[in-house]
């Protein structure tokens, strides 16, 4: 008769415990490993930041000038032996790109990696550079109390699908090299304070190009690897795709594939500047812009500045960023004198609204890697890195306006110090306008107003007439019944020296129109 030695409970739970322990330990033990020189991890990092700043300047005189057609051939776009340090003296504002991400590195300078993402939120909302479209719509949400992942949401911002958390998310990426999970948390905690759905992704796509720009040195395996991160159900990784697509079928006509991605990708359903207007600030569609340049400018420094500067609409933001993603790829030190010569004239010259040059940022985006492959589990050696390689992982889906389509614009043309009233119809309205002071010396005192739908309050806001704090559109209402609704906007506080100005509101349907209507 065979004995059975029984143990405790609460030992048979501690060598399960430690054999579960022993074997992670293992598996991760045997995860694969980059070994970059930290010479080699310092020049890309300064080369992320000298290719956006590159980038950035070279679009200057482009952005949004070019609305639905690419730069023809024969138009020159100028670039020259002072041009960085002529931007940065004529037109300081030109680098939010820059100075964007800059606020949040500086962030994580002062609190650490684990910084939360009101600080984030406020650090960017109290700033006091200017902001526009989904920038300033979560800026606005954050000074009235909203909090990120609110503060970008659709329902909350109609601007929730546009560039600017792409434009700002390098940052992300230079500070994760290689491990591009730990970009897309970045992405995540940062990104969803002005951002939602495809707006998100571009920056997660982006962080992501980054990340994976340290490992590759080919374009095609660094784009393919980001675009892993993006759910491929989502509208985004759907059109990226479709660019990766073109570019295999049309290897050596770049304006073959822009014009496929004009065709199928260019209606903008969200931005309410852009709907029924060649204006179209989106983030896939000008995503697709920074790939068809990564693509076809197949690792060249000046090719792909020019592809995706000609591409068009957001025509600085877009050659920044496939300007930093490539100019990590090769490394500071291999990027051209042509590009760089300019460059260094200015950096020892602070950006805009911070106490940062780029040779100040080299450094701290230098040290802030070192911290960040520390935090993931990676080795900081003497003279090396050791980073943990992990497989990419797709980050949750999301989906702004969803069943909800553009059906028209409609002219209001009211200005009131009492209220606004206007028909609406449809699914929902976004009424654009602003408040203004009627007397320069008045107090800048905010508009206080409730919007009213079909007799129902459904919300009062605070409208300021400081620019800087202005909320991008007066009121908006998504997910409405289908149907003829009546919109009133009662100020609850007039006065005559403050009058609201509303201009025309979008319509919204549960289906998409077809063909011409009469």
């Amino acid at each position: 008769m065979k004995t059975v030695m029984r143990l405790p409970g609460a030992l048979l739970l501690w060598l399960c415990f430690s054999i579960s322990n022993a074997s992670f330990a293992q598996l991760r033990d045997k995860q694969p490993v980059l070994k970059l020189t930290k010479d080699v991890l310092r020049d890309k990092i300064k080369g992320g930041w000298a290719g956006q700043t590159i980038g950035v300047t070279f679009g200057w005189p482009t952005e949004f000038v070019y609305q639905g057609t690419f730069i023809q051939d024969y138009q020159p776009i100028q670039w020259h032996d002072d041009y960085v340090a002529e931007a940065m003296r004529v037109f300081p504002g030109l680098f939010d790109d820059i100075y964007m991400d800059l606020t949040f590195v500086e962030v994580f300078e002062r609190l650490g990696l684990e910084a939360p993402a009101d600080s984030f939120a406020l650090a960017y909302a109290r700033s006091g550079y200017e902001l526009w479209h989904a920038n300033q719509a979560g800026r606005y949400n954050v000074l009235q109390g909203m909090r990120p992942p609110q503060s970008g949401h659709w329902l909350h911002n109609p601007h929730a699908d546009d560039i600017d958390f792409q434009i700002e998310a390098d940052f992300a990426g230079l500070m994760s090299p290689a491990m591009p999970n730990a970009a897309s948390a970045i992405a995540d905690k940062v990104g969803h304070i002005m951002n939602y759905g495809d707006g998100w992704y571009g920056g997660v796509f982006v962080a992501n190009l980054y990340a994976q720009a340290f490992r590759s040195n080919d374009v095609k395996v660094v784009v393919n690897k980001a675009l892993k991160a993006i759910p491929a159900r989502s509208q985004f990784y759907q059109c990226v795709a479709d660019v990766i697509k073109w570019h295999k079928a049309y290897p050596n006509d770049w304006k073959r594939t822009w014009f496929e991605i004009q065709r199928k990708w260019t209606e903008d359903v969200g931005c309410p500047d852009g709907v029924f207007h060649p204006l179209d600030i989106d983030a896939k569609l000008n995503s697709a812009y920074v790939v068809l340049g990564l693509l076809y400018g197949g690792g060249d420094f000046t090719k792909t500045m020019e592809i995706s500067t000609r591409a068009g609409q957001d025509s600085d933001c877009n050659p920044s960023t496939a300007g930093g993603v490539l100019g990590t790829m090769l490394g500071y030190s291999h990027i051209p004198d042509y590009w760089l010569n300019p460059l260094s004239k200015a950096e020892q010259t602070n950006f805009s609204y911070t106490s940062l040059s780029l040779s100040k940022v080299y450094e701290l985006g230098y040290r802030h890697a070192l911290a960040n492959i520390t935090r993931q589990g990676g080795k900081v050696l003497e003279n090396t890195v050791e980073i943990r390689q992990e497989p990419v992982k797709t980050v949750a889906f999301e989906e702004s306006f969803a069943g909800h389509f553009p059906d028209h614009k409609q002219t209001v043309n009211q200005v009131s110090s009492t209220g606004i009233e206007f028909t609406a119809s449809g699914i929902g309205f976004v009424l654009r306008g602003h408040v203004r002071k009627t007397k320069r010396e008045a107090p800048d005192t905010p508009v206080r107003a409730a919007l009213y739908v079909d007799g129902k309050l459904l919300e009062e806001a605070s409208l300021p007439v400081v620019n800087a704090h202005r909320r991008t559109e007066l009121f908006w209402r998504y997910q409405l019944p289908e149907g003829t609704h009546q919109v009133q906007i009662k100020i609850l506080n007039p006065d005559p020296v403050y009058e609201m100005v509303a201009t025309e509101a979008v319509m919204y349907s549960s289906k998409k129109p077809l063909g011409v209507r009469k």
